[in-house]
């Protein structure tokens, strides 16, 4: 099961705890510019979260970073970042892809 969370227009706070836990430059630097954007937030098992950064990657203009947090043997976190529409989108094709996951099981 995965966790799915939007920040639309994040604060100068949350972009810097971000910048601290993304190791990709260019998603620090995206953030450090204060560009609008948004982000969506997708935490759960391995598996799940990789499935999930293919298929909003291949149906949204996101870009897309792990966030590391304190357990990445267990449960990891990824962010896709981007304009509010592109985002928005990313986090549909995950909720479908998900709903679909878990009626073929």
């Amino acid at each position: 099961m995965l966790t799915i969370k939007i920040l639309n227009s994040p604060s100068k706070g949350t972009k810097r705890i971000l910048q601290r836990k993304v190791c990709d430059d260019q998603i620090k630097e995206m953030l450090q510019n204060g560009n609008e954007m948004a982000i969506g937030l997708v935490q759960g098992s391995v598996a799940d979260v990789i499935m999930a950064a293919d298929v909003a990657e291949k149906a949204s203009n996101v870009e897309i970073s792990e966030i590391n947090g304190n357990c990445p043997q267990h449960i990891t976190m990824i962010g896709m970042f981007g304009d509010i529409a592109a985002v928005n989108e990313a986090i549909n094709v995950i909720r479908t892809w998900q709903k679909e996951d878990t009626t073929k099981k």
